[in-house]
């Protein structure tokens, strides 16, 4: 079997795996489907180790899904002499780009704007500003080329006043003494998350979402297991909760890490760790609402503003601010959207207005807690805990480290099971890099073979590499899949298809918010999509009229429940409208169960 069809995750594999987790034992289980959660799979089932993968909701339904989709070295942790934390990040860029997934990882260029003063008299200040952002770039890329494990980006560039405006027209001339031109990466993340579970699957790991850790199980003082419920069994199944046995438990959960110390408290252990979460929310705007060639980053009071090149589209973000609420759902204000907009209408010569919105997206960082009054501040390193034995934290560190901290809670595992070998992930391609380059040069001859536009071929090898083949073969056997799907022209029907039969995908939204991004991209929100995407994934599901009519009505509460949390004022009020909508798992009403059980919240950071 090849390792596209071994890394299948269909709803037959997703039965068989279930079946697994129940009758098996297992060397590894990891609780928690967000990046460093299926990297960590991966990087057990590299070794050689037999690994089960938990899920509460979706590959990335958390902070792995909502992130502002660089892969970078972070230019602010230059600023604040963190040079370990940048040699770290630019050797993972370099690897993504170069080696490991160089169909989902691509360069984009940035501008740094230089403020011109006034006048003459500000011409020291000037040519400090430039040698000042010019040696962190310079540094930046010293850096990449020194340890970056191929570099896999171009060098930076010094403009003019006149050369920056040439690549980024919206620019206001008023005040701008020029621009640095530098290179990061760019991920699609929640498909980066997919295809780490998926080549995680294709090594024999056993990887199941809608599955909720709701308890762990010991022996004395020893973790050795999980207790899970099935989300998708019928109500009332026998099998809808049981016990999943493990020499070790790997907790990636994020955000929800001190809720690990809950589950402990009756033997007086606690985990040694406490995260905070920090809000980000993202703005997302149509590509013609600003003039530009390049991304932007900006300093803000704060931190760092970012203006992302995103296909046809923009991404303006972050925020950074304390979150205490809800953490399934965490939801953006009025008070973000306008601050978002204050800080990118200041450089920008015609000002965006919320009428240029098309989508906002809010998601969760989990920072190590220290001893700084601002999220801004806390450390973006990882650490490892035991807090019992056969019971592993990971916690913190960012997205684009993700390989380092499953290697490195892995490492542990390792250590305690026995002679394992090191961490292969370092020269493991991902699902869809084999051959890539290979295929993208003949591109032209590969759609004309499928009989379908270079464009639309130029678009699979984009988000699934190789793995495109896969797709044109659905297209050939049903033509009716290279159309469009209905309110989102930028997507083809194969793809939701290919995302309930080969990508894991239970739910409408997993869908519309993930496996595509029509939810962020589209002005409607992805409700002029679902019903065509409900059909389209009836037909690999098994839904009948009941069932796409349940889905179709729970996706529009969440959007009209996210649009009504954009209007409210502050963060309280914005959490209460959020909550306004149930999640589609294992939702009470809809499952015929009381809801009232005690659970480890959603692990899918």
């Amino acid at each position: 079997m090849s390792r596209a069809a071994a890394g299948q995750l269909s709803p037959q594999r997703r039965a068989a795996d279930l079946r697994r987790l129940a009758a098996e034992r297992f060397d590894v289980l990891v609780i928690g489907g967000g990046v460093t959660g299926a990297g960590a799979a991966l990087d057990a089932a590299s070794r050689g180790l037999k690994v089960a993968l938990v899920e509460a909701r979706d590959y990335a339904a958390g902070t792995s899904s909502r992130s502002s989709k660089l892969i970078h070295g972070g230019l602010r942790y230059l600023e604040q002499l963190e040079f370990h934390l940048v040699h770290e990040a630019l050797t993972e860029r370099g690897l993504l780009a170069t080696r490991l997934a160089p169909h989902l990882v691509r360069p984009v260029p940035f501008l740094v704007p230089l403020p011109a003063g006034r006048g003459l008299r500000d011409l020291p200040g000037r040519v400090f500003r430039r040698s000042y952002y010019g040696a962190g770039v310079a540094t930046y890329d010293a850096f990449a080329g020194i340890f970056g494990g191929g570099r896999g980006m171009p060098l930076h560039r010094h403009l003019t006043r006149e050369g920056a405006r040439r690549i980024f027209p919206s620019l206001k001339a008023e005040g701008l003494a020029g621009a640095i031109r530098y290179y990061d990466g760019q991920v699609d993340d929640a498909r980066l998350v997919v295809t780490l579970a998926r080549t995680a699957a294709s090594l024999g790991a056993t990887v199941v979402t809608s599955a909720r850790a709701v308890g762990l199980i010991r022996q004395a003082r020893e973790v050795t297991g999980v207790r899970v419920r099935d989300l998708e069994a019928p109500a009332g199944s026998p099998d809808a909760e049981f016990e999943v046995r493990a020499r070790t438990v790997i907790a990636a959960t994020g955000v929800w890490s001190d809720d690990m110390s809950r589950m402990l408290d009756d033997v007086g252990l606690r985990p040694g760790v406490r995260v905070r979460a920090s809000k980000g929310v993202h703005l997302v705007v149509p590509r013609s609402a600003i003039t530009g060639e390049t991304g932007l980053i900006l300093r803000t009071a704060t931190s760092v503003l970012f203006v992302i090149p995103w296909g046809g589209h923009w991404i303006i973000g972050t925020t950074d601010t304390d979150w205490r609420l809800d953490r399934s759902h965490p939801a953006a204000s009025a008070r973000d959207i306008e601050y978002l907009l204050t800080q990118v209408n200041a450089v920008l010569d015609r000002p965006l207005t919320t009428a240029d919105i098309e989508g906002v997206y809010a998601g969760l960082r989990p920072l190590l807690a220290g001893e700084a009054d601002s999220t801004s501040k806390l450390s973006r390193e990882h650490a490892v805990f035991e807090p019992m034995l056969g019971l592993l934290l990971v916690a913190g560190g960012k997205y684009t480290t993700y390989r380092v901290m499953a290697s490195d809670v892995v490492d542990r595992a390792a250590h305690r099971l026995g002679a394992v070998r090191a961490s292969r992930t370092a020269d493991l391609p991902l699902l869809g890099a084999d051959g890539y380059a290979a295929m993208w040069r003949d591109r032209a001859d590969l759609a004309r073979r499928h009989g379908v536009p270079v464009g639309v071929v130029e678009h699979l090898l984009e988000r699934y590499g190789t793995l495109t083949l896969e797709l044109l073969a659905l297209i050939d056997a049903d033509p009716l899949l290279a159309s469009p799907l209905a309110g989102a022209p930028e997507y083809l029907a194969a793809e939701v298809t290919y995302a309930a039969r080969a990508e894991g995908a239970l739910h409408l939204e997993d869908v519309l918010t993930r496996r595509t991004r029509i939810s962020i991209e589209t002005v409607h929100r992805g409700l002029e999509s679902a019903e065509h995407a409900a059909e389209l994934m009836g037909a690999v599901l098994g839904w009948d009229a009941e069932v796409r009519a349940r889905e179709i009505a729970h996706y529009r509460a969440r959007v009209a429940a996210e649009r009504n949390s954009q209007l409210m004022p502050d963060d309280a009020t914005a959490d209460a409208a959020r909550l306004g909508a149930p999640d589609v798992r294992g939702f009470a009403a809809d499952r015929g169960g009381d809801g009232d059980a005690v659970e480890l919240p959603s692990s899918s950071r």
